[in-house]
């Protein structure tokens, strides 16, 4: 059961937990393309086959293992391999992250999100914890948060306990005084539950706990916990 009292911070993941992430994600990848087709035909042609982008993803993932944390590193240099590979100018591939980054940014927030937020950070100091590259003020929601903690900037990701337990010192309590909220049941309930925190899973699809250990609460959107929460 929740303990309410306790709870002092309140730390939320983002991708999928206050916007479905893939039609975002496949809407930035379109938009890339369609630049790509403009500016770089040929890297263009290499993004539409799905054999050369595991290729490429295969080689960052062996030769790049230092950028597993930096989602938008791993992007943007792979689109530098891609242009490379293509005979196409590598220089490229920072203008062609950042009209995929500009597009990624363009979140459709999910109904229960803006309002729990606007409840959540009237009771609570609120911080985000995310292994992806979403920025809450492209975004337009850093209004909501004292603190933003990502893999990319931490270097280490969930379900690491360390980004937990950076996230309760960047908001000044304890990770027993926190109350983590994310939809995958590995990395943000069971993380946050070996960090030491209550942990909500956000459930939003009806899947089936996987764990043996139980979070504190499973709720089936946001506006329920808010209603926990009195």
């Amino acid at each position: 059961m929740l303990d309410i009292a306790r709870i002092k911070a309140v730390s939320l993941d983002l991708d999928d937990t206050l916007w479905p992430i893939w039609p975002t994600i496949e809407r930035a990848e379109k938009v890339l393309h369609d630049w790509l087709v403009d500016n770089a035909p040929m890297a263009a042609a290499l993004f539409s086959s799905p054999g050369a982008l595991r290729d490429i993803r295969d080689y960052m993932a062996s030769n790049r293992p230092e950028l597993k944390h930096d989602l938008s590193a791993v992007r943007r240099e792979s689109i530098r391999l891609a242009l490379y590979r293509a005979g196409e100018n590598p220089l490229l591939a920072d203008k062609a992250f950042e009209v995929f980054f500009a597009e990624r940014q363009r979140v459709d927030l999910f109904e229960d999100a803006r309002p729990a937020l606007e409840y959540l950070a009237a009771r609570f100091p609120l911080v985000s914890i995310s292994n992806g590259n979403a920025d809450l003020a492209r975004v337009g929601i850093a209004e909501f948060f004292r603190a933003a903690i990502s893999a990319r900037e931490f270097g280490v990701g969930k379900p690491d306990p360390r980004i937990f337990h950076a996230a309760a010192g960047a908001v000044d309590v304890t990770p027993e005084d926190m109350l983590h909220v994310g939809d995958d049941a590995t990395l943000d309930a069971l993380g946050a539950l070996n960090a030491g925190m209550q942990a909500v899973w956000v459930n939003r699809s009806d899947h089936l706990w996987p764990h043996e250990q139980q979070p504190q609460v499973t709720v089936s959107h946001l506006t329920e916990l808010c209603e926990l929460l009195g």
